[in-house]
């Protein structure tokens, strides 16, 4: 192994918080009961529709008023976009423990380049992060295993030597589909539907928190 790639929300970095706060802000402004937080945590890797979706359940996505109730809610993120979100917990002596044996660790995610870019520069780790690779980067997103070809090129570094980490179904297939070695974040935002049996998935590991993590990473090191 000579770089670790990471997917973004509920791998990396712990922002259901944040989600949390402004979708159940929103159910307050419409005067609708609050969306329990788990059932919003199990959205986030679904991406903003998805979210902004559980309090507007009665409009089409495509609808004017919604795609308006959903750039409110990124502006609203974007303007408060690390209140309660840091790294997981035990995520930083990974990083640094990569950083330590100059391996280079990045991130291939499906989150709009400017909430990234945003979200690494207030969590101070832009110039930590050896390479990011957001849907503007790209024709196809994950799955497709076009973003992690690229994020190999900006490295340098072979794809099959190269260790994506996950928590979606679509994370692991674009992994596997690039050829490279994947880990399945079992403690991130698991999706509604993801089966109970994760081995389903065929991540070639499982790492049910990010010490057991940090244990797979240092025996492929």
């Amino acid at each position: 192994m000579k770089a670790v790639l990471f997917d973004l929300d509920g791998t990396l970095i712990d922002t259901a918080a944040d989600f949390i706060r402004i979708i159940q802000q929103m159910c307050r402004d419409k005067g609708v009961d609050v969306v329990a937080a788990e059932t919003i945590r199990t959205q986030v890797s679904e991406g903003a529709r998805a979210m902004v979706k559980l309090v507007y359940p009665e409009l089409a996505v495509d609808d004017s008023l919604f795609l308006q109730h959903r750039q409110n809610f990124l502006d609203c993120y974007g303007a408060d976009i690390a209140v309660d979100t840091d790294l997981f917990q035990g995520m930083n002596d990974l990083l640094v423990d990569l950083e330590t044996q100059q391996i280079p660790w990045g991130i291939v995610t499906n989150k709009p380049r400017w909430l990234s870019e945003t979200l690494l520069q207030a969590l101070n780790l832009t110039d930590r992060c050896a390479v990011l690779v957001c849907p503007e980067d790209v024709k196809q997103t994950k799955p497709d295993p076009e973003p992690m070809f690229l994020a190999a090129s900006k490295l340098s570094i072979a794809p099959e030597q190269i260790v994506y980490i996950g928590d979606h179904p679509r994370d692991i297939d674009a992994g596997k589909n690039a050829n490279m070695p994947t880990i399945l974040a079992a403690y991130g935002y698991l999706p509604p539907n993801a089966s109970d049996d994760l081995t389903a998935w065929q991540a070639d590991y499982i790492a049910q928190d990010v010490q057991s993590l940090h244990k797979i990473i240092q025996s492929l090191m």
